[in-house]
């Protein structure tokens, strides 16, 4: 550990900025501490914290750009991918999509500040059409106002910060093997806890478009639920017949009086692995109704261009 504290003094921006572009990157390892570092060194090299600063919001801002025109050229499927290899995979799209709908471009300003949707919000503005400056001027923003609070952080509590280290040092390899554990373990219960959840929403019923198509035909009585989040303008409103549209926050409450309980629920939406619809049914399937998913979502039905 006393090497890994010379190291940062001896190489700290290059720590600040590798600690960063790793992050941003995709890599689930905190970037935040680096920037607490930097601010209790600060104390004493005042122009060290403005350097710091800088160099981590040009790395924030090199791995989010990249992230940006991929999500421009290939759409959605980089919300995908990242989604596959994120350790909250069944929520992250629809957390930063719902964060868009509500907020618009103050998601990417803040992202770096939200869980879930730091990873996402790049893509997801490049995927939506936010024009290149204006991500450029809000993700620049953004990246020095969260270096700044870690650099906060460090300037008020550097005697703590101090303390830490020499703590640190002490225990010499062993502190090291600690850090090195606890990080592990949290990825892998992270990890454990993806797996329950994708398991889970495995077991939602799933209806085919064909079959949804021929009953839709036949005038059954269905209730066709949108969850996808709308958040750009050129969304153009395209949905399925007859398909309600609700936010996920809605369906503890909403009610279906004139719905008997035999009659089917298909909730739908595009993200991967049909995951907030497979929430939605799992939740309403609770609640006594026969929920069932729409396998593959908007984009199967799209594909499929099925009768109205």
């Amino acid at each position: 550990m006393e090497n890994l504290v010379h190291v940062f003094m001896q190489h700290g921006l290059l720590s600040v900025f590798l600690g960063v572009l790793i992050e941003q990157v995709g890599v689930p390892t905190p970037a935040l501490p680096f920037f607490v570092l930097a601010g209790a060194r600060a104390v004493g090299e005042r122009l060290f914290g403005l350097q710091a600063l800088m160099v981590g919001a040009a790395a924030a801002l090199i791995a989010d750009t990249c992230w940006y025109l991929a999500g421009r050229h290939f759409g959605r499927g980089v919300l995908s991918l990242l989604c596959r290899v994120s350790l909250s995979p069944d929520t992250c799209v629809r957390k930063s999509e719902a964060s868009f709908a509500r907020r618009g471009a103050l998601t990417v300003l803040l992202a770096k500040f939200v869980p879930g949707v730091s990873l996402l919000a790049a893509p997801l503005a490049g995927a939506l059409g936010m024009r290149l400056p204006l991500f450029l001027v809000l993700e620049l923003a953004g990246s020095l106002l969260w270096g700044l609070s870690g650099l906060a952080i460090g300037f008020v509590f550097h005697r703590q910060v101090q303390g830490i280290l020499t703590r640190l040092a002490d225990l010499g390899a062993l502190a090291a093997a600690v850090l090195a554990g606890a990080l592990t373990l949290y990825v892998m219960l992270r990890l454990l806890h993806r797996m329950k959840v994708a398991r889970l929403l495995k077991t939602a019923p799933r209806i085919d478009v064909a079959e949804l198509a021929q009953r839709l035909a036949r005038g059954e009585p269905l209730v066709i639920l949108d969850l996808r989040q709308r958040a750009a303008p050129a969304d153009d409103g395209a949905s399925i017949p007859g398909a309600r549209a609700v936010s996920f926050d809605q369906l503890a409450t909403i009610d279906f009086p004139a719905l008997a309980a035999e009659h089917a629920i298909v909730t739908f939406c595009d993200c991967p692995n049909d995951a907030s619809a497979a929430r939605a049914a799992m939740l309403l399937r609770q609640r006594g109704w026969h929920a069932r998913v729409l396998r593959g979502g908007y984009e199967s039905w799209a594909r499929s261009r099925p009768p109205a």
